[in-house]
């Protein structure tokens, strides 16, 4: 008998070859964002690049026909339910705990509040009504575990930052990330079908710090809006439009005042640049556009009272959080964008700000080093001592027509970040853990 089936599987050499479909594409995904809605102006509280990331990413896949349903936890009583952030993307609000006053570190004990209502909101469906859960950040990955197992369907992650590489760099006086978050990140790399690593840095500290299968981790660089962020009009009418002299040295800092992103560095090598050449002062304007976010809510007046005891008071301006068309004006202005930040996965304002024509300082850290050439669109500074900043802004007060060719470079370097290769990449990784899925079951 076993010689008889095994004669039937045989395939004859003159039979025709068979034919090899490609993997196919999930019609519908549940994009899970617990701790920061979509809808949520980025540098306020927890919204950020994670926030622009998820509503590009959304957009550009509904474009290529993959419906995208984001659940989020509702923070006022006044959202609708549902709300159509575009053509083929729903924002779905989640009662979970207290509208207001909840801290991220809070979050953890209103997920089974924030499954219950993913769990209702899909039970008004068919089965089998979406075809692969996509989670964002530790906390929606829990919820996408249980979510994935229940739908039968297949799980991707996206870590945006991971506990263990943000405690291997604190700043001075952060908090260090809880034991359950590094718990919570191991249990979900083990369960999810693939995990999505913004460089092939993070891939690796992915397999190194969580053992997660090399097999399983795809790189996908995150996009930038093209269309949004380009050098438009030019520094001169941005400058005009924001009121900023045309003649300044502009060293921006935009993103969320917190300990982890450290504006305090760039205040204090501003200090030294002035120290140093005192006559910069009349012509130097420092812009920190942003709100305090995470521990820095601790101390939100914190980074004003920094400028006035270095005596730089005088030349720093604090902006409110901006819309992105704003920002976009905000980057042009400037004659260099500075990202002194402990940790990030890959520092979307950086490529905002060279897609706009703005060279960038960057430390040297996570995903900067692929954002940022050094010494082409911007320099890489090892570490966070303020001297080293101070050093290379004075490079870009000394010389003038440094700004507009590592600019002009920087502009080249973002347009091979666009969103609608980071949305063809992921719905191919879609694709393979559709069937590695499918192969398990």
């Amino acid at each position: 008998m076993s010689q008889y089936i095994s004669r039937l599987g045989r395939r004859s050499p003159t039979a025709p070859p068979r034919l090899r479909l490609p993997h196919r594409r999930p019609r519908r995904v549940a994009m899970l964002s617990v701790h920061t809605s979509p809808l949520h102006q980025p540098g306020t509280g927890d919204a950020g690049g994670m926030n622009v990331y998820i509503v590009e990413l959304a957009q550009r896949l509904a474009e290529i026909n993959i419906e995208v349903e984001v659940f989020t936890r509702a923070t006022t009583a006044a959202l609708p339910p549902v709300v159509e952030l575009a053509p083929g993307v729903l924002v779905r609000h989640i009662d979970a705990g207290p509208y207001e006053g909840l801290a991220k570190e809070e979050l953890p004990a209103q997920l089974c509040a924030f499954t219950h209502g993913v769990m209702q909101a899909w039970a008004g469906h068919r089965p089998g009504y979406y075809d692969l859960v996509h989670s964002h950040y530790w906390l929606s990955g829990h919820v996408g575990w249980l979510a994935a197992q229940r739908w039968g369907a297949p799980l991707v992650h996206a870590m945006h930052t991971m506990a263990k590489v943000k405690n291997a760099s604190l700043a001075e006086g952060d908090t260090p990330e809880p034991a359950a978050r590094v718990i919570g990140e191991t249990q979900i790399v083990s369960a999810a079908d693939r995990l999505i690593a913004n460089t092939a840095e993070e891939a690796a500290e992915l397999v190194r710090h969580y053992a997660a299968d090399a097999g399983k981790v795809a790189v996908v660089h995150p996009g930038v809006n093209l269309e949004r962020f380009c050098p438009a009009d030019g520094r001169a009418a941005a400058r005009a439009r924001l009121g900023l002299p045309q003649d300044a040295l502009i060293p921006l800092f935009a993103g969320r005042i917190q300990p982890l992103k450290a504006p305090d560095v760039l205040l204090r090598a501003v200090a030294l640049l002035l120290d140093e050449c005192p006559e910069l002062r009349s012509r130097i304007v420092v812009p920190v556009v942003g709100g305090p976010s995470g521990s820095g809510l601790a101390k939100p007046e914190g980074l004003q009272k920094l400028a006035a005891r270095l005596g730089i008071a005088d030349v720093v301006h604090f902006r409110p959080p901006v819309d992105q068309a704003r920002l976009a004006d905000w980057f042009r202005a400037a004659s260099v964008l500075v990202m002194p930040s402990y940790s990030e996965s890959f520092g979307l304002v950086a490529i905002e700000a060279q897609a706009a024509g703005t060279p960038v300082i960057a430390a040297s850290v996570g995903g900067l080093p692929v954002a940022v050439q050094d010494g082409r669109t911007g320099f890489l500074v090892p570490g966070h001592d303020p001297a080293a900043y101070a050093r290379v802004l004075r490079e870009f007060a000394a010389n003038p027509h440094l700004c507009a060719g590592m600019g002009e470079a920087a502009a080249r370097h973002a347009k091979s970040f666009g969103w609608d290769t980071a949305a063809s990449t992921t719905a191919g990784v879609y694709a393979e853990a559709m069937q590695a899925h499918r192969r398990r079951a």
